[in-house]
């Protein structure tokens, strides 16, 4: 995805955990940080601390909708990720993608992987790997500010 594209549709989930979210719910009051997760990745199991911070942080200027993409048949198991995702706390709706068409809709390749919309639902940034939450974390706030200006 380039940057001002909006937001694909979420659709051609296996399976929605903790709750089902449609775009169009998305858009309009608020930002939104999707993230790409898979249960085999370790970075990913490092950095989800510092993303349901964040989700708790911002709760009320923020939706958070995680993305689980397997990376092989092992990820596959309906059970385990939920069981992961339980271990990890991750409470936000998780979108099951294990058919991968919303990371083709992404154009996504890597896992962890940070997408943020805007709330006119325009991709704003974009980032993957572990290591980044605090330019994450700056971007995020740039987008709740311009928000916030413009609700002034």
């Amino acid at each position: 995805m380039k940057l001002r594209e909006p937001m694909p549709e979420l659709t051609g989930e296996t399976a929605w955990l903790n709750g089902e979210v449609k775009k169009e719910e998305l858009i309009g009051e608020k930002p939104t940080l999707i993230h790409f997760w898979s249960i085999s990745c370790h970075l990913c199991k490092e950095a989800m601390p510092k993303v349901n911070e964040f989700r708790d942080q911002y709760s009320d200027k923020l939706n958070v909708v995680a993305v689980h993409m397997p990376r092989s048949e092992d990820d596959l198991n309906l059970e385990e990720i939920e069981s992961v995702a339980k271990e990890h706390g991750i409470t936000q709706p998780i979108f099951v993608d294990s058919q991968h068409k919303l990371t083709e809709a992404f154009e996504n390749q890597y896992v962890p992987a940070y997408y943020v919309f805007d709330k006119e639902g325009n991709l704003r940034h974009f980032q993957a790997g572990g290591s980044g939450m605090k330019m994450l974390e700056k971007r995020v706030n740039r987008v709740l500010d311009e928000t916030e200006k413009g609700a002034q």
